[in-house]
């Protein structure tokens, strides 16, 4: 019997439920995964009583109530400390970036939503502060993966890859140029991890009712 449950949204689209489910997945937590569809611009009413900021991922576990994708991954990590370096210095350095991604990079998100169907740059340029985030990340996947990868603190996926990840899916669908050869190859690794093959095949898998014209029509 499952020990609670991962409650995410579309995972065609949904950027944070993924971020929450890589950590929980990670983690090995035995918990069954329910998925709500997504309305999009927070009119998913089906969220608004179901966690306490009506938002996804939520997660139910041996009793604890967890929401938000950071405090789900720090909750994971309580659990199995292997989701963070063991290093101190590399491990301040994860949760700053993975800190940094949670509360920053606004123009990116806004300008490049998950879209997991999708597999074409935009037809209009991107604006300065576009690409002022991409030049940032590009730094923080260089510096990270840089130093022997290839994930960002070493041979395995952690806490600060999921909470990049939905970002290297970001850059896939939209063809970002100018990364390094580095970044390049960390975006592969991310995107080939069994965890995210899985999610990938699963997003495939929903219903086209799903769909929503607001990201499926963005030129």
């Amino acid at each position: 019997m499952a020990e609670g449950r991962l409650v995410i949204g579309t995972q065609r689209y949904s950027s944070w439920s993924l971020r929450g489910w890589l950590s929980v997945r990670l983690a090995g937590l035995d918990v069954g995964v329910e998925v709500v569809p997504l309305a999009g611009a927070g009119q998913t009413m089906a969220l608004k009583t179901l966690s306490p900021n009506g938002c996804v991922p939520y997660l139910e576990h041996k009793g604890a109530v967890v929401w938000d994708s950071l405090s789900i991954a720090e909750y994971c990590a309580e659990l199995h400390g292997f989701l963070w370096p063991t290093d101190r210095a590399m491990r301040a350095w994860a949760r700053s970036v993975a800190a940094e991604m949670h509360s920053g990079f606004r123009a990116v998100r806004s300008a490049l939503p998950m879209n997991l169907g999708r597999n074409r740059p935009l037809a209009a340029p991107l604006a300065e502060d576009v690409h002022k985030d991409i030049a940032r990340i590009n730094a923080i996947w260089t510096e990270g993966a840089g130093r022997g990868g290839p994930f960002l603190c070493g041979p395995g996926m952690g806490n600060v890859d999921a909470m990049f990840a939905p970002v290297v899916c970001r850059f896939l669908s939209y063809d970002v140029p100018g990364l390094s050869s580095t970044a390049q190859a960390y975006m592969q690794a991310v995107r080939h991890h069994p965890l995210m093959v899985e999610w990938y095949a699963a997003a495939a898998r929903e219903p086209v009712e799903w769909h929503l014209d607001m990201y499926e029509t963005l030129a």
